[in-house]
């Protein structure tokens, strides 16, 4: 096998096709890598229903005891579940899943205790290197006692910390309609709805990291089609779509018609700043909408506008103390998570502020969605910097613009912005547009794709 480390070690995790790119041997590696670089003397693993995940859980593991560490592996979980375990139990964690990548694809997401973020200028760099040292030779002998390796299941006491977070006892009754994508909602959701006054209809529940029915990706319109039609199907109060491995939560209203993010985002920051009595930090990416920064400072919140990207959010989170942020992605990290997202708890919110009055989730969202968004649209060229910069020069010097060059490139109106920002790992420009009305959207969005596609 021929190990191209630099496209198996992405910025903030471990990703790859198996058995083509890595297997459990170089897993093996990245367990003793892991340990060395955080100098654990005890780890937790989980891994999602993927059919590779077991094998390469269980080498990592194997890569952790013969360095002297305890491993305590949680077995099948969600990714927020694996960051509860490792803020509960204080302990560095790995969670094997590619999230919403196709089946042959399998990965690790590593985290410090307490779940603070392992990327590439937080130690992943240096377990890349190790690991390629190691590649030909195998890891160095180590001079120590193997250490154990314990199963415990966490997802009662997981369940149990997120209701604990989110009241949903005396709200009215909800039907609401779950697409898991046979991911790892399947698994926690019954546990974590067990109880709650919520008609649930479960889609596509049974693990299977094949994905006999759509992609686990709730991003792609095409994969949330079967439950924007069950929703209206059921009569049910609303629809929530989880990604493969259940750490970003999607939301359709009654009809059908999808919530955007960044509605989901204003809404649990207005729930978050209102349990902190009116006061604290939220933080949004460069390319969410308006109307989140304007929510939180009419509840009395401070909002920061960070990079896209979850390290860069959670870097940020500890900085600032933040009771909360969220991502164009549908990511949303919580203070009282560990700073981890969770799509979970963000679903708690969404229930609990629609059971807690008589609307509709139509009409509840209404009041967090206030302006026309382009949705992210992508664009492949031959230079990325050269047509940002042909961008700049169009827009640089105009009356009542301003520029700035935090991400990309985000150029803002009275009335309008966008964002261009080159991929990381493709030779694509992304374009995120938004306005106060769909005719200047459209303007604005045609003319910024005429310039990169030129």
């Amino acid at each position: 096998m021929t190990a191209d480390l630099s496209q198996l070690v992405k910025a903030y995790d471990v990703r790859g096709v198996v058995p083509d790119q890595w297997d459990e041997p170089m897993a093996e590696l990245f367990g003793a890598a892991f340990v060395q670089v955080t100098g654990a003397d005890a780890i937790v693993i989980g891994h999602d229903m993927r059919p590779s995940s077991p094998g390469l859980s269980r080498a990592f593991a194997r890569g952790a005891v013969a360095r002297g560490v305890d491993v305590t592996e949680i077995g099948l979980c969600s990714t927020d579940q694996l960051y509860y375990a490792s803020g509960a139990f204080d302990l560095p964690g790995a969670m094997f899943t590619a999230s919403h990548n196709p089946a042959q694809y399998n990965g690790i997401k590593m985290c410090r205790a307490g779940a603070a973020p392992v990327g590439q200028d937080t130690g992943l760099s240096e377990i890349r290197e190790l690991v390629e040292s190691w590649l030909d030779s195998g890891a160095p002998a180590f001079d120590a006692t193997p250490g154990t390796i314990t199963q415990r299941d966490t997802l009662e006491d997981y369940a149990a910390h997120l209701r604990a977070l989110v009241d949903l006892t005396s709200i009215r009754p909800l039907k609401v309609v779950v697409d898991a994508g046979n991911g790892m909602g399947g698994h926690t959701v019954p546990t974590v709805f067990a109880g709650l006054p919520l008609d649930l209809v479960p889609m596509y529940f049974e693990l299977d990291g094949t994905f006999p029915n759509h992609e686990a990706n709730p991003l792609d319109p095409a994969n949330i089609v079967d439950l924007q039609k069950r929703v209206p199907e059921e009569g049910a109060d609303l629809g929530i779509a989880f990604d493969g491995d259940a750490d970003r939560c999607f939301v359709v209203d009654q009809h059908g018609d999808p919530v955007s993010p960044s509605a989901i985002t204003a809404l649990v920051a207005s729930r978050e700043l209102a349990k902190n009595g009116g006061k604290g930090t939220v933080i949004h990416n460069l390319i969410t909408s308006w109307s989140v920064p304007e929510v939180v400072r009419e509840q009395g919140g401070t909002p920061v506008r960070t990079r896209v990207g979850h390290s860069f959010i959670k870097a940020e989170m500890a900085r600032s103390g933040a009771i909360f942020g969220g991502e164009h992605s549908a990511h949303y990290y919580f203070r009282d998570f560990w700073n981890a997202d969770t799509g979970m708890l963000a679903a708690l919110h969404v229930l609990a502020a629609l059971g807690g009055q008589d609307g509709p989730l139509s009409q509840l969202v209404a009041e967090y969605d206030r302006y026309v968004g382009s949705g992210e649209i992508n664009s492949t060229v031959d230079d990325q910097a050269g047509r940002l910069a042909a961008i700049k020069a169009a827009y640089q010097g105009r009356d009542g613009i301003a520029l700035d060059e935090l991400d990309g490139l985000t150029v803002t109106a009275a009335d309008w912005w966008f964002n261009v920002r080159p991929s990381n790992t493709e030779p694509l420009l992304r374009l995120n547009a938004e306005a106060r009305d769909e005719p200047t959207m459209a303007k604005i969005r045609d003319e910024v794709l005429a310039t990169i596609r030129a």
